[in-house]
């Protein structure tokens, strides 16, 4: 009755009747008359029919109007968006499905609030948001809202395939990808031409060379990129890698692997005779850069290790042997690289490339690996347990290096930084070594200073073993007969900006 009474002193007040002492008795029945009860109530329920009515279509209308940007998606690739309906402010909405999905390829869980699945097709698409806000029937028109999404076409798609000249006279392969044993340990490498020069069916420009010496016990692995600025470095990058296998399967005789080998030893006993020499398994050469007894030039071969009248340690006798024979090993593919420009009636400049190279051998303490680096690839090494990596060499970039450089330019024999392009690291074991071009090492390492941290080599290893947006795998392991399918299969990672070839050699 109190509801009653208090909305008829308004209608009154609305239509100017006033209640006085004349008209009060009258008052008191009326407002208990129970068809006037019953009218007030009608009354009431329509005004309220009415607003609740407002209400649903300004919240249809307000979630219609609302501005809504939902993440790009691409084809081929996996696609998982959540709408947030309380940041939409849609809290009024009790039921919601999408029309227009099934075209991309696309789902929705109305439980969840969320699209998914992996577009297959490209384009600007609208889809409609059908849904229905508190207050509806459950029988009522769903209202619909157009919301764009838009869905790329997949990156790699857009890059053209064509096969390089084969008429060509310096023509090679466009993918090579090869495992193999090297003594104790497994090797896996690939090398594939670049999306950039498949685009317009140009030459793999890397190229690598792999060998073990059964009777010394040595592996060379030689790793090489030519400059893609030069006319024929596809031919340069392929001598280089096969002259250093060349240059070792002549010079590096038994009679002068023994004799290395006895400095090894030597200098492995002197570590234990004397406790002031580091133990080989740790050790860190650093010797070889200070050595200037034996000078390269651009016109003579190195001179062999000299006989000096005071004995000098094994180190430094180690650090000469290496200077010398790894040294002698770059100039002879110099030589073999100026005698082929001269041959074919060009400049060596059309034959520029980078060269890396590496050397390893089993003793019983454990491996020695040597190494040479011109260029901007790297060689790192990882220890069996994987608690450090080692740069095997410095890159020819930024500050140090000055610039690209190519084992084509003479000026890097006499510098006096040459010395420093050698290596040498003993270590009890290895779980991996790994050489690169730079098609690798800027896509997945971005910047130099990245090579010198653990966390990022562990990074690159959990990559490799499928820890990748397309989950692609490498399975490391002697008995895997598809390793090298499948290391060229990783090899195809997508790396938006990074085109160029890839080459990768991974022993194990």
């Amino acid at each position: 009755m109190s509801y009653t009474k208090d909305y008829i002193e308004k209608l009154f007040t609305v239509n100017n009747i006033a209640l006085n002492h004349k008209n009060k008795e009258i008052f008191e029945k009326f407002i208990i008359d129970e068809e006037i009860i019953q009218a007030v109530e009608l009354i009431s329920n329509q005004q309220k029919s009415i607003m609740e009515n407002w209400r649903i279509r300004e919240s249809i209308n307000d979630i219609k109007n609302n501005q809504v940007q939902i993440p790009n998606g691409t084809v081929g690739k996996s696609y998982d968006y959540k709408f947030d309906f309380i940041q939409l402010n849609w809290i009024n909405i009790i039921f919601s499905e999408f029309e227009g999905l099934d075209e991309m390829g696309l789902l929705y869980d109305k439980d969840e609030e969320r699209i998914f699945g992996t577009p297959k097709a490209n384009g600007d698409f609208k889809i409609k948001l059908k849904f229905r806000v508190k207050g509806e029937t459950e029988n009522s028109t769903l209202n619909e809202k157009a919301i764009n999404l838009i869905i790329n076409a997949d990156p790699k798609s857009l890059w053209q395939n064509k096969e390089s000249d084969k008429t060509d006279r310096f023509w090679k392969e466009d993918n090579v990808s090869v495992s193999d044993k090297l003594g104790a340990k497994n090797i896996v490498v690939s090398s594939k031409r670049g999306r950039s020069h498949a685009n317009v069916g140009s030459f793999r420009d890397d190229d690598f060379a792999l060998q073990y010496f059964e009777k010394t016990g040595w592996s060379v692995v030689a790793v090489s990129d030519g400059a893609g600025s030069a006319k024929n470095s596809r031919k340069g990058s392929e001598i280089a890698c096969n002259e250093v296998i060349n240059f070792f399967e002549v010079n590096f005789n038994n009679e002068i692997v023994a004799s290395f080998d006895q400095l090894i030893l030597n200098h492995y006993n002197d570590s234990i005779s004397n406790p002031s020499v580091v133990k080989p398994t740790i050790e860190e050469n650093k010797a070889i850069e200070t050595i200037t007894d034996a000078e390269i030039t651009t016109n003579d071969s190195l001179d062999g290790i000299k006989e000096t009248e005071v004995k000098e340690s094994s180190q430094v006798q180690i650090s000469k042997f290496i200077y010398n024979y790894l040294g002698n090993c770059a100039k002879h593919v110099y030589n073999k690289l100026d005698e082929f420009a001269i041959n074919n009636e060009f400049s060596i400049k059309e034959l520029h490339s980078t060269l890396i190279f590496t050397l390893f051998k089993k003793y019983d303490f454990g491996y020695v690996i040597l190494s040479f680096g011109v260029g901007d690839c790297p060689i790192a090494v990882i220890n069996k347990d994987f608690t450090e990596i080692k740069l095997m060499n410095w890159l020819d970039v930024g500050e140090f290096g000055g610039g690209t450089r190519f084992i084509t330019m003479p000026e890097i024999f006499s510098s006096d930084k040459f010395g420093s392009r050698f290596a040498l690291k003993i270590i009890e074991d290895f779980s991996y070594l790994i050489l690169m071009t730079d098609g690798i090492y800027d896509a997945k390492f971005v910047v130099e200073a990245n090579l010198e941290k653990l966390e990022k080599w562990k990074e690159f290893i959990e990559d490799l073993k499928g820890n990748n947006e397309e989950n692609v795998k490498v399975v490391f392991e002697e008995s895997n007969n598809e390793i090298a399918n499948q290391l060229s299969t990783w090899m195809d990672f997508w790396s938006p900006g990074n085109h160029d070839d890839r080459t990768l050699a991974i022993i194990f």
